[in-house]
């Protein structure tokens, strides 16, 4: 369980980075241009990797069910952040992308026929409690931006909460260094669809040395290895599990503010902190009663 948690925290805190390189990014290639660029550098990561892991994929390959969770996973909600993080600011970004647990347990529970116990839905509850800790309980902040910001990142959380379930139900016997590739690849394939519909041009941009560092954090590390860590912990403890790092991603993002920009670390993060850990504790623990009726 150690492992599980050290890696969970590990995809708080690239993933709390990755929102600030999305803003870099966004300005240098688009909504569109971001997506392929994160998704190729990440699949560039990936691909060596799954060269030498060749002889532990399944056959046959299961196709259809790879590109429809790289389009969930990948493709779609990261396009949607990017687009969000042209509206609205990341750390507000961030904030809502914490629903993602939320949006898993729902989309489970109604397509999947998931069964949570009191105590998860307890767990989820006090997960997001935690998050208007961190916002310091001004849940009103939020008019005030874009309301499609507000949707596209809804939207997000929908996606990822759908890819989660249908990984789980679909891809349980495949490879994670499969999945993680094919998502990449999917993801670039629907950021350069994206880039020639929406006449997008990277090209005309000057590269400067935070558009050669997003890439690398954004696409090698926030998108190649992250990926990779996402699907390992959801593989490994469910993807109800895997989605409270959602929960943890605001706070990461306010650290790395700290470490990066100087910003204050606020009481509320403290608080806000301890909360989603009792939140994540509660989550991860199932029901021994709900775990017998799943095995019957």
């Amino acid at each position: 369980m150690a492992k599980l948690y050290t890696a969970l925290l590990t995809l708080s805190f690239i993933w709390g980075l990755s929102f600030v390189f999305i803003k870099w990014l966004s300005d240098f290639g688009g909504v569109w241009g971001t997506v392929f660029i994160r998704c190729m550098a990440g699949a560039l990561i990936m691909l060596p990797l799954l060269y030498i892991k060749r002889k532990e994929i399944i056959k046959p390959i299961p196709w259809k069910s790879l590109i429809i969770v790289g389009v969930l996973n990948c493709g779609l909600p990261w396009g949607l952040i990017a687009l969000s993080e042209t509206t609205i600011n990341s750390s507000t970004a961030a904030v809502l992308n914490a629903l993602t647990p939320i949006c898993t347990g729902l989309i489970g529970f109604a397509f999947f026929s998931t069964v949570l116990s009191k105590r998860q839905w307890i767990g989820i509850i006090i997960g997001f409690l935690g998050i208007l800790v961190l916002m310091g309980g001004q849940i009103k902040a939020l008019h005030g931006f874009h309301i499609i910001g507000i949707g596209t990142m809804l939207a997000a959380t929908i996606c990822y909460g759908s890819a989660s379930q249908y990984t789980k139900h679909f891809l349980n016997g495949a490879s994670i260094v499969l999945i993680t590739a094919v998502s990449l690849l999917t993801g670039a394939l629907i950021g350069l669809f994206g880039m020639i519909f929406s006449g997008s041009d990277i090209l005309v941009h000057a590269i400067t040395k935070e558009v050669i560092l997003a890439t690398i954090g954004l696409g090698c590390f926030g998108s190649g290895i992250a990926t990779l860590l996402y699907f390992y912990i959801m593989k490994k403890a469910g993807p109800e599990f895997a989605s409270t790092v959602t929960y943890i991603v605001p706070a990461s993002a306010m650290i790395w503010g700290y470490v990066l920009l100087g910003e204050t670390i606020s009481l509320n993060l403290i608080i806000g902190l301890l909360i989603i850990f009792i939140g994540i504790v509660l989550t991860t623990k199932k029901n021994k009663k709900v775990s017998e009726q799943i095995a019957a």
